[in-house]
């Protein structure tokens, strides 16, 4: 269990140790991850005790097509043992797999408020893997997330649709990025000639997959060369595919930001995302940013085009409208979004749909497992 409490600013309204269950954790490398973990370090910064609950404390078998995530096998007396010990006023659900269906169990059986987000579009994800259609996916998310006291969506887009289909007691919980770490510099210069192929450079970061609607990128007709940072089970076949693109593999820490740095426009070609974190890293960047218009996208940027970019449903004209973009803008306009506001607004959130009560239960003695990732 990864817990803590930063020193400096103390606890005040609101609870103090909040437990927050997710089968998304490190190895993974996604925005689950990353919105989880800045959560986390935030609200420790605000003076909370909180814990994370990962599929790393639990024996884990391979997902089927994606082996690099992790499920968590029979997880539940184990995870009851440790909210039991941890005593949270708060409980918050992450994710509807293995550890977030032992998690809303254990709260129904015991009669606790939890609140649950919403992250990703898996009957979406499904559909675009196996073609089956997305009802029956919907339906289960529908059940899961019914019995939370509130559930947190990225984007007020998502939310409309998420209310369409019948989810209730919904809520906007948007996301942050680091202007520090992200930032243009340098760095992007030295980037370019380690790779030495011709400019303008246009950047994709994230998962390799289907269901990230890759070739609407890759089979763009526009000058310069595409880049792909990030792996997944795609990138060895598009990488044979399109020999004219670059695909890095995998890049973290200032490799990750030089490319942003590098790169003259980002291309976020994703139908099915819930909010885009790589968007804001790369307007950090100085980077414009090229999309359709749909969830995510349209909830970040301006409509049609703009010198932070443009988005719409030709995906070749808004490349090329944003290659005239103008990088101090696009640094300028996601100063509002910060993690600190991210958790700010989180917490909000939770306080006031917690009894008084909230989770304060005897302790079985014991302490729950530290862990310092």
């Amino acid at each position: 269990m990864v817990q803590g409490r930063s020193p400096g600013r103390t606890a005040c309204v609101g609870p103090a140790r909040i437990l927050i269950v997710t089968d998304a954790w490190y190895p993974q490398v996604n925005g689950v991850v990353r919105t989880v973990s800045r959560l986390a370090e935030e609200l420790r910064a605000a003076g909370r005790i909180v814990a994370v609950v990962g599929p790393h404390l639990f024996r884990t078998v391979p997902c089927p097509t994606y082996p690099e995530i992790r499920l968590s096998v029979l997880p539940g007396r184990r995870l009851a043992r440790m909210i039991e010990d941890f005593r949270p006023d708060a409980l918050h659900l992450v994710t509807e797999g293995p550890l977030g269906l032992a998690a809303r169990r254990w709260a129904m059986r015991n009669h606790r408020c939890f609140t649950t987000s919403f992250h990703t579009r898996f009957p979406e994800y499904i559909q675009a893997r196996t073609g089956l259609p997305t009802g029956l996916a919907y339906r289960f998310l529908r059940w899961f997330h019914g019995a939370a006291a509130l559930t947190l969506v990225p984007t007020p887009s998502l939310l409309r649709a998420l209310d369409d289909r019948g989810f209730r007691h919904l809520e906007c919980w948007t996301r942050g990025v680091d202007a520090q770490r992200f930032r243009p510099g340098r760095a992007g210069c030295d980037w370019r000639a380690r790779f030495g192929v011709k400019g303008p450079y246009l950047l994709y970061v994230g998962r390799v997959a289907v269901e990230k609607n890759l070739t609407a990128f890759l089979d763009l007709d526009v000058p310069g060369t595409k880049i792909v940072v990030g792996d997944g089970p795609d990138r060895v076949g598009l990488a044979a595919r399109y020999p004219d693109a670059v695909f890095t593999g995998y890049l973290d820490g200032d490799d990750l930001s030089a490319a942003y740095a590098a790169s003259h426009v980002f291309v976020f070609p994703s139908l099915t995302d819930t909010f885009g974190l790589v968007i804001l890293e790369a307007l950090a960047s100085g980077l414009p940013v090229a999309a359709f218009d749909v969830t995510g996208p349209r909830d970040i940027l301006p409509p049609g085009v703009s010198p932070v970019g443009a988005i719409g449903p030709d995906l070749r004209r808004n490349v090329l409208a944003a290659l005239q973009g103008d990088r101090a803008t696009c640094r300028a306009y996601v100063a509002r979004f910060g993690w600190d506001a991210c958790a700010r607004m989180f917490l909000d959130a939770i306080t006031r749909v917690l009894p008084d009560t909230a989770l304060h239960l005897p302790s079985y003695g014991g302490t729950a497992t530290d862990s310092t990732r």
